[in-house]
């Protein structure tokens, strides 16, 4: 006798109306940034072939994997605040579902490899060419995209096998994974076994890699004997830290720390930090901090102008 649910209801970010003007503006203001300065940090790699280098690959495709992942989110999300409308079909919700671990994950496999690629640089500089060749670089990238896509294939194809009979309302601005297996009227076992397993070894193990890097890291710029070479190298680091720490500090936050009654508002809030203000922040980040990225997107802009 239970009723089959074709249709979610996502509550947002807040249900007062006088505030969603406010959010679609303030969201749609930083949707645009994020993707056109990604798109220029994609562009100008591309056409500086000075910055084909390990580095400059991991970022381009951090950039790409930045858009992919606001675009997974935010325009559904506009267009449920400018319509009023919010519902979201159950195909909807899982295609959304499946693209935000795929590039959330991504994200993650991505932000490990560059601190790998910023050890080996910095703790063993005379073996950095042979150690990042051409070979290992696309290794990494493809070893991260293929992991992602059959994690996130996986965790979908475990949601479908859910019956979802009533209430429909996800209380979140887009279909994520935890909310949605609190909707389930069958048992949830296997999929909270399984992401369990994934938040233990997919977050937890990249995060430790990086740490351990940066560890490295310090060791090696510590003992160098120049104040201005150890400032450079603890200027090209930071920029990465920083997007590292917000990025998982938010998303442990939401995926391991134990749920309590009041824990919805900030999941909310820490989803929307490593979701939406994490990739709007790269471009600045690695941008403005770097002198070739800087001189490339001069460069760039000068031609277009031209």
């Amino acid at each position: 006798n239970q009723t089959s649910i074709h249709e979610f209801l996502l509550m947002g970010l807040s249900e007062k109306p006088e505030q969603q003007p406010l959010l679609f503006g303030l969201f749609l203001g930083m949707y645009l940034v994020t993707v056109l300065g990604n798109l220029l940090i994609i562009l100008a790699i591309s056409s500086d072939v000075h910055l084909h280098t390990p580095m400059y690959i991991f970022l381009a495709n951090l950039s790409f994997s930045d858009i992919g992942f606001i675009s997974t989110i935010i325009p559904k999300m506009l267009g449920n605040i400018g319509s009023g409308n919010k519902l979201i079909s159950y195909g909807e919700c899982l295609t959304q579902l499946y693209f935000f671990g795929l590039f959330a994950d991504l994200d993650n496999f991505l932000l490990a490899v560059m601190a790998f690629d910023r050890y080996v640089a910095i703790s063993h500089p005379l073996h950095y060419a042979m150690t990042m060749n051409s070979q290992c670089c696309v290794l990494l990238v493809a070893g991260s995209w293929v992991v992602t896509i059959l994690h996130a294939l996986v965790h979908t194809l475990l949601v479908t096998r859910l019956s979802f009979c009533g209430p429909n309302i996800i209380p979140h601005f887009f279909c994520d994974l935890v909310p949605l297996l609190k909707l389930a009227c069958s048992s949830t076992y296997v999929n909270s076994l399984m992401l369990i397993f994934v938040a233990g070894t997919l977050l937890i193990g990249p995060f430790v890699c990086i740490l351990t890097s940066y560890f490295y890291i310090a060791l090696a710029i510590l003992r160098i004997d120049s104040p201005k070479g150890k400032q450079k190298a603890f200027s090209n680091c930071s920029s990465h830290l920083s997007v590292v720490s917000l990025f998982y500090s938010t998303a442990i936050g939401v995926y391991l720390c134990p749920p309590s009654s009041t824990s919805g508002g900030k999941n909310r809030v820490f989803s929307v930090m490593y979701t939406v203000v994490t990739p709007m922040l790269n471009p600045f980040i690695y941008s403005l901090r770097n002198k070739d990225m800087k001189g490339a997107l001069e460069k760039l802009l000068r031609r277009k102008t031209l």
